[in-house]
């Protein structure tokens, strides 16, 4: 047995995968190397997708959930994610110094995010245990019970994404290799 992970196209993938990545294809414009691995299991990609998708309806703006992404991804060093969600941040007209500094793992200037960005981490870190004063800066900040609870449901959505892409050494595809990036260590 090889160990190296098949980048399936629509016609070799697992029949149940296929619709998954038909409906990718349509979106994104072409099959991304995450989802072409991914689909070797289609209940990891459904869960996946349909996780994102609910991720994507919380009551996160679309830069909070960004800001986690890109926060989550850069802690456990997904190179595709941070390409990726990096490339989408620039295309939303993000603020460039915002983008350098969540690819740095750096602390952001704008107050609301940074405490999204510090939260995120202490979930992290914490497996869920968050300090009394990280949980009050965060909702001092204008964020609610729920949207702590919306980032462990990212957490768990992209945990998934990051952890296969890592395993299958997903490359990244190339609409986002102008922003590659690599863990400083």
């Amino acid at each position: 047995m090889t160990t190296e992970f098949t980048r399936h196209d629509v016609s070799s993938a697992p029949e149940a995968a296929r619709p998954i990545m038909e409906n990718t294809v349509k979106g994104f414009g072409f099959l991304p190397a995450p989802v072409a691995l991914m689909a070797e299991s289609p209940e990891l990609l459904e869960g996946f997708m349909t996780g994102n998708g609910l991720f994507n309806k919380t009551t996160l703006t679309q830069l909070e959930r960004e800001v986690f992404i890109l926060t989550m991804a850069t802690t456990v060093e997904c190179h595709y994610c941070v390409a990726m969600h990096s490339s989408i941040l620039t295309r939303s007209k993000a603020d460039e110094s915002l983008i350098e500094a969540l690819r740095a793992r750096k602390p952001l200037n704008d107050p609301k995010l940074e405490a999204m960005r510090v939260f995120t981490l202490e979930v992290m870190e914490g497996h869920g245990h968050v300090e009394p004063e990280v949980k009050e800066a965060f909702f001092n900040a204008g964020y609610t019970q729920r949207n702590a609870l919306e980032v462990v449901l990212g957490l768990g959505v992209y945990t998934i994404s990051t952890y296969a892409n890592r395993m299958t050494d997903a490359p990244v595809d190339e609409p986002f290799k102008a922003f590659e990036w690599h863990a400083e260590h």
